[in-house]
């Protein structure tokens, strides 16, 4: 399972800029007023070689009667739940608030492995200003400042200590997961596809409580199968179904060696199913699109390609990505989710041989060789597959520092022609000879 650190606290003392800073990006909107981030981000992070998942929590506010401020309380209690460590943020220029008091009582029911991180902390007047957060009873204080990175390196070297280990899989049977937003078919695929009522499907969003692990061994086909809907009943679910199906789905991804990305047709690709795709192609997954509910749009002979069109944009620029277009009530094209999962699967573990590729790329490259800089040019010579979980390819040339990124997806897109890597992700890596 994924390590998971969550970052919470009250709105405006700079999670998003730390979200910013650990997953080197700048996904989460960041400005100076309060309460801006709305929807929860998420995004991959690493830190001496442990990669993990980071949530920009929006600020918790207690007791709010404002729809927006309670949607976010509910999430950042989902998150604290699924998280494997929580960093509460406060601000050393405000000191502590009722707020922070609210947040910290929580914290301390939460048996999890909390960090109280103290933002903004610039000189060594603040050093000293933030030693009354000891008063939270929440154990080590860490000073950062999100801002300039200071501090955050020995927060990462103490957040690091406290990841599970994931264990070497003792299971050699390819993992599939089933993962998609709340509704749009997962559990009654599965039912399909084992011909009983293994999981409780009914047309509430959100009924699965748990993810769930099932051996299929049927029609040729052997594997672990991994539904994801993944959401505990809870009192209060309506605004955050979505976020709680998110962090069970992220937990997931990491196990899973195919990632089965089902969607509405009547709804379309969404941006939280974009954002599970990108996550499952930075996690080196196989993926594919598996579109439920076709039975229900009237169709004409130019409807299938018109909406794959439309998700291959989507996706852009991995886009070599099958899709299936399913029935699950009809029953239609059930089994071929699980033939073209198969093959992604095969696709993954693929190893081309050397001889073979070098056969086959160089004569390729010597016709479009990268362009040249500066007046030097690049001369590639040889090429190999690197052993690892995915595809990975190193070619070895005189000048690897001025190859373009466009030369690589050029590289890329040729690989892919030749040898089917349909639904695989393919790093490639330019090196010294």
């Amino acid at each position: 399972m994924s390590n998971i650190v969550a970052i919470v606290g009250r709105p405006n003392v700079g999670k998003s800029t730390l979200f910013n800073r650990l997953t080197e990006s700048r996904k989460a909107i960041v400005d100076d007023m309060s309460g801006v981030t709305r929807d929860r981000h998420y995004g991959m992070a690493e830190w001496i070689n442990k990669p993990f998942t980071v949530v920009d929590t929006g600020g918790y506010v207690a007791n709010s009667d404002d729809v927006f401020e309670s949607a976010i309380n509910e999430q950042v209690l989902i998150a604290i739940e699924e998280a494997s460590v929580i960093l509460f943020m406060v601000d050393v220029n405000t000191g502590i608030t009722d707020l922070d008091d609210s947040i910290a009582a929580i914290l301390r029911r939460s048996r999890k492995p909390v960090f109280v991180v103290a933002n903004k902390v610039d000189n060594n007047s603040q050093r000293n200003d933030a030693s009354v957060f000891y008063g939270f009873g929440l154990g080590e204080l860490h000073l950062i400042s999100s801002m300039t990175g200071s501090g955050t390196g020995e927060l990462l070297d103490e957040v690091v200590t406290h990841f599970v280990e994931i264990p070497e899989e003792e299971n050699a049977l390819p993992k599939y997961a089933i993962v998609g937003r709340p509704n749009v078919g997962k559990s009654s695929l599965i039912n399909a596809l084992i011909g009983s009522e293994r999981n409780i499907v009914t047309p509430v969003a959100g009924t699965t409580r748990d993810s769930i692990h099932i051996h299929y061994n049927q029609f040729g086909h052997e594997f672990m199968l991994i539904d994801t809907a993944g959401l505990r009943k809870k009192t209060k679910v309506k605004e955050n179904i979505e976020f709680y199906s998110v962090m069970r789905t992220i937990k997931a991804l990491e196990e899973a060696d195919v990632i089965i990305l089902m969607i509405d047709a009547l709804e379309g690709l969404e941006s939280q199913d974009i954002n599970i795709f990108h996550l499952a192609e930075k996690n080196k997954k196989g993926v594919m699109i598996v579109v439920n509910k076709w039975d229900l749009i009237e169709k004409d002979h130019k409807t299938t390609k018109e909406f794959e069109v439309k998700i291959r944009e989507k996706l852009a620029p991995f886009v070599d990505v099958p899709v299936v277009f399913t029935s699950v009530i009809e029953k239609q094209r059930i089994f071929k989710t699980l033939d073209v999962a198969k093959h992604v699967y095969t696709n993954k573990m693929k190893k081309i041989p050397t001889s073979k590729l070098n056969e086959i790329m160089l004569p390729i490259i010597e016709n479009n060789p990268p362009p040249s800089l500066k007046g030097k040019f690049v001369k590639i010579k040889f090429i190999t597959q690197i052993n690892g979980a995915s595809p990975m390819f190193a070619f070895f040339c005189n000048l690897p520092q001025y190859v373009k990124e466009s030369y690589k997806r050029f590289i890329e897109n040729k690989l892919r022609e030749n040898f089917d890597f349909a639904g695989v992700p393919i790093q490639i890596y330019f090196r010294q000879k």
